[in-house]
């Protein structure tokens, strides 16, 4: 098992997905871009991993090639125990459908020609799911139903561009559960909803993990969102394209230790102008975020990280260490001087 994972000692079922040492180099006009560098990561059978991070930071890169559209330049991404690039064909295609991609964008990721009957259809009748339109039909009302377009029936003669955001991404989910998956993931699929829609497309999401048992590889740049849908699962949190921490997500929201983390926690909006003031927010030396063809030596938060000791930190690459109980980070000063005490305000659940 991973060296990032967290488990019990008798701990023996196999990860459903794993992503061992997976590094991904785009060759370009500047040079080779590292966008995943080298990243351990596991998903097990019903259970949600959180991977967090500002845009560019390589999340969607490392969801692409968990999910087989891109294949690593070096490290290795096994489902079920098996790597996936020395799968034959017949089961690569097997692994394809046991793992579903939902787009972050609902107004693209819908065919606008298709009806939304053949849109849920198409993959039922193609990978012989169901046999005839009927039965094909009943079953898109049944998809409908569970991600919570009813009557279903209405919907079955509509178009894309009559529904709203939140129903178009619904749509999404419902055509992801086409193929009875193993593994979701969700690549920012609520960022483009409204507040209110958002809550309920997660709400729908959770039920599906629990009924369903399906397993999540949820995506998202907001610690808040991970902290509603994956509170009983881990957060990996992603910074140009490295893993800087990891651990229960509890742990991760309640008491974070990498400084690069601690940001993203106090970048969540605060609604309670005596408790924002009371925080203890942490000031970034600078707001810009280095080009990946030209990242700092060192760590690469470093330019930007209000612990940053010069001498120590713009010298070697930290490694991802334990720094408390189940939970790592890739920081030379937290390494050295310990995870320290949680925040006051912020118990560990």
């Amino acid at each position: 098992m991973s060296a990032l994972e967290e488990a019990p000692v008798a701990e023996t079922r196999t990860p459903l997905m794993t992503l061992d040492g997976v590094s991904q180099v785009f060759d370009t006009k500047a040079g080779p871009i590292r966008a995943v560098d080298g990243i351990n990561l596991s998903v097990n059978p019903g259970e949600v991993l959180c991977l967090v991070g500002e845009s560019g930071s390589g999340k969607t890169t490392a969801a692409r090639m968990a999910a087989g559209l891109a294949r690593p330049t070096s490290g290795r991404v096994a489902f079920d125990g098996t790597d996936i690039w020395s799968m034959k064909r017949n089961d690569f295609g097997a692994f394809r459908r046991s793992v579903q991609y939902v787009h972050q964008d609902p107004y693209a990721s819908l065919n606008p020609t298709r009806t939304i009957q053949q849109t849920i259809t198409a993959p039922l009748l193609k990978h012989g799911v169901v046999k005839g339109s009927k039965a094909a039909a009943e079953k898109a009302v049944e998809l409908l139903t569970k991600v919570d377009l009813t009557p279903a029936e209405n919907f079955l003669p509509k178009y894309p561009h009559q529904l709203s955001g939140g129903q178009r991404q619904r749509v999404a989910v419902a055509r992801a559960l086409t193929l009875d998956p193993k593994l979701i993931i969700a690549d920012e699929s609520t960022s483009m909803l409204d507040v209110s829609i958002r809550i309920s497309v997660l709400a729908m999401l959770g039920r599906l993990r629990d009924d369903l048992g399906v397993g999540f590889l949820f995506i998202t740049h907001d610690l808040a969102i991970a902290k509603y849908f994956g509170w009983n699962g881990k957060t990996a949190v992603m910074y140009l394209g490295r893993i800087v921490e990891f651990g229960p997500t509890p742990k991760i929201i309640n008491a974070p230790t990498h400084p690069y983390t601690r940001a993203l926690i106090d970048a969540i909006p605060e609604p309670d102008p005596d408790l924002t003031k009371t925080k203890g927010r942490e000031t970034l030396r600078s707001l810009e975020i280095p080009s990946l063809a030209h990242l700092p030596g060192g760590c690469s938060f470093h330019p930007r990280c209000p612990q940053f000791e010069d001498g120590l930190c713009d010298g070697v690459v930290p490694e991802l260490v334990e720094v408390r109980s189940g939970q790592s980070a890739a920081c030379h000063v937290v390494a050295r001087d310990g995870a320290g005490e949680v925040r006051p305000d912020e118990p560990v659940a």
